[in-house]
């Protein structure tokens, strides 16, 4: 008895008051995408897990501005106290901050890694006319007509013009690139047959897939997809890379540990409740439990692969 009470006198001598009170009042989430779209949702499941979880009311901010830079500034200069964490994904947490000139932040210096939430891919698809029905016959065609192949994307800088460039390298193959407002645009792009092929997130695929509108060839993931058990990965088609959509739960550097390891262990129970695995399910994501460390290792990977990707095609942002 007398041993576990010094445990508890040195753990709270050697932990702040304000991480062992935590959290005593409402924890803002910025989320770097405008209300709706699919990382906003996401977002909010995990704030009413969080809610349920910690206590207290978590509120959304939504910081859509410049692709998401914005959001992600401001989660840097908040005050390092655990009532503002940033909901981050690909895009905001790896690609912009290494490619852009002023992105303002750097996610290895001002962010301390808490959890990562959720893990999806992206889906290579052509429109049914096209005349491959495969990974490899897609692949021969575009070497048999170099440069002569028009992708559909996002704009530079964006994960589905960088996941191309990734496609490209690859497979050794030539195409131009068609940068497009977004991926439904793009999509429709496909559909129209202003463009020939197109890589995007399968949310608003997978019913045109099935449907026999689109034609998927592969799929950017480690391995095949429940939801696509028929289709390819890009390296059993004949292309050697993955190509992973992460989102994940960051807080300013200097975060005391304690508050860190509460919020990953309330991350990480909600990610095992039936609702938010059905939620992530929707979107053609699957959750990623860990701990703090490997979703710092895993950002830190993910960001040398895109970087080292954009610089071979010479990306770079201002």
């Amino acid at each position: 008895m007398h041993r576990v009470l010094l445990a508890l006198v040195v753990w709270l001598a050697a932990t702040p008051l304000s991480a062992q009170t935590y959290p005593a009042r409402l924890i803002k989430m910025i989320v770097p995408a405008p209300p709706g779209g699919q990382t906003d949702v996401l977002a909010r499941f995990l704030a009413q897990r969080l809610q349920a979880s910690l206590g207290q009311t978590v509120m959304i901010d939504n910081r859509g501005g410049a692709t998401g830079i914005q959001g992600g500034r401001a989660a840097a200069a908040a005050e390092p106290d655990g009532y503002t964490i940033f909901f981050g994904n690909t895009s905001t947490l790896t690609i912009l901050p290494a490619i852009s000139r002023n992105a303002g932040y750097d996610p290895a210096k001002n962010f301390a890694a808490v959890a990562s939430v959720s893990e999806s891919y992206m889906i290579l698809f052509v429109h049914p006319a096209f005349p491959a029905k495969t990974l490899g016959e897609f692949i021969a065609y575009a070497k048999a007509n170099p440069g002569k192949l028009n992708f559909g994307n996002a704009g530079a800088g964006n994960v589905t013009q960088l996941t191309g460039e990734m496609l490209r390298h690859a497979a050794g193959i030539d195409f131009v690139g068609v940068p497009h407002k977004g991926g439904a645009e793009s999509v429709i792009g496909v559909l129209g047959r202003q463009v020939d092929f197109v890589l995007e997130s399968p949310v608003i695929l997978l019913p045109l897939i099935r449907d026999g509108k689109l034609r998927a060839l592969a799929v950017t993931s480690a391995q095949r997809k429940s939801e696509l058990p028929d289709i390819p990965t890009m390296r059993e088609g004949g292309a050697d890379f993955v190509a992973t959509l992460l989102t994940g739960v960051v807080v300013p550097a200097g975060t005391p540990a304690p508050i860190v390891e509460k919020l990953n262990a309330a991350i990480n129970d909600g990610l095992r409740a039936s609702d938010m695995k059905e939620a992530l399910a929707k979107f053609g994501s699957d959750p990623r439990i860990g701990a703090p460390q490997e979703f710092e290792a895993f950002m830190k990977a993910e960001t040398k692969k895109w970087s080292d990707t954009a610089k071979a095609a010479g990306v770079q942002l201002d």
